[in-house]
């Protein structure tokens, strides 16, 4: 890791949406993901083993074979991004999946859900995303592996190569996750990999006496990425010379994520935050892909 990544010019790269590909390679080369030897990847047409095991006991109770598309529009298009990440050969959640804690949906699967299995509702008849009187439904794609959060895109959009992402909330039903499918993988590599391979520590606002959101903002760059919503979190991402830096203003269990992509880049990050650097709540970077 000699070369040093700015990540306060992250912004700048999402931009180039058509080398959205390339950016999610790059990420993950940049952070140490390789795919490990041997890996065999997620096949795209199957079913996660829970869905599975609550098809099979809805069938031994009614004693009929459940259609295990119940809950596909099949008139619907798949958009070609999801395809395209699909079949990556260097999709670090296909690959690891042990890295991402959430499931997939392949074929998408409606919102609200015929078949009863997903768990949120459609969009409310009032929202700012589609037109009075539009579809209200969305496609799923991906979950948080309890289900508590949903990952979709607009039924109406399913024709479009890649449409936006909403993610599933208590409070407000659904929320913009990401301006595209293709934008939401980079995100989402960007939440689950640097706290893995990186040196990381995970601190709280009352660990800054003096306020931490403003010297944040002083020291760092947005990184052009929406919140990540996700487990009651509403967090914000900011980059510097190596180092990735969250905060979050929800309910995820700590409000400052600091991952360096070096041991010096998160403690030149701490002196600048003005944090007192304490071995035992830093965590360096995992040996592989299959830690936990």
């Amino acid at each position: 890791m000699a070369e040093i990544i700015d990540y306060g010019r992250f912004a700048d790269r999402l931009a180039a949406r058509r080398a959205r590909w390339d950016l999610l390679r790059e990420f993950q080369d940049e952070w140490g993901y390789t795919v490990p030897a041997g890996a065999v990847p997620w096949p795209k047409w199957s079913e996660t083993e829970h869905r599975t095991y609550v098809r099979t006991l809805h069938e031994e109770w009614t004693g009929e074979e459940e259609d295990p598309f119940k809950g596909v529009d099949r008139s619907l298009p798949i958009p070609k991004a999801l395809d395209e990440w699909w079949d990556l050969p260097f999709n670090s959640f296909t690959h690891s999946s042990r890295l991402y804690w959430t499931n997939p949906e392949y074929p998408p699967t409606l919102r609200p859900d015929p078949s009863g299995y997903g768990v949120a509702e459609g969009l409310p008849e009032e929202n700012p995303f589609v037109e009075p009187g539009g579809d209200l439904r969305l496609c799923c794609f991906m979950a948080e592996y309890e289900y508590c959060n949903e990952w979709a895109y607009l039924a109406s959009e399913a024709g479009q190569d890649d449409p936006r992402v909403f993610v599933s909330i208590d409070e407000d039903g659904w929320a913009l996750q990401a301006e595209s499918l293709s934008e939401f993988f980079v995100l989402l590599a960007a939440v689950r990999l640097p706290s893995h391979f990186g040196w990381s520590v995970q601190l709280g606002d009352d660990d800054f006496p003096d306020g931490v959101r403003a010297r944040i903002e002083a020291a760092y760059r947005p990184m052009g990425l929406q919140n990540w919503r996700e487990l009651g979190a509403d967090t914000a991402f900011f980059g510097g010379p190596d180092v990735i830096v969250r905060h979050d203003t929800g309910m995820a269990d700590y409000s400052v994520d600091i991952c360096g992509r070096t041991r010096e880049a998160l403690a030149a990050t701490a002196r600048t935050l003005g944090w007192t650097w304490d071995d035992d709540l830093v965590d360096p970077p995992a040996k592989d892909a299959e830690s936990d």
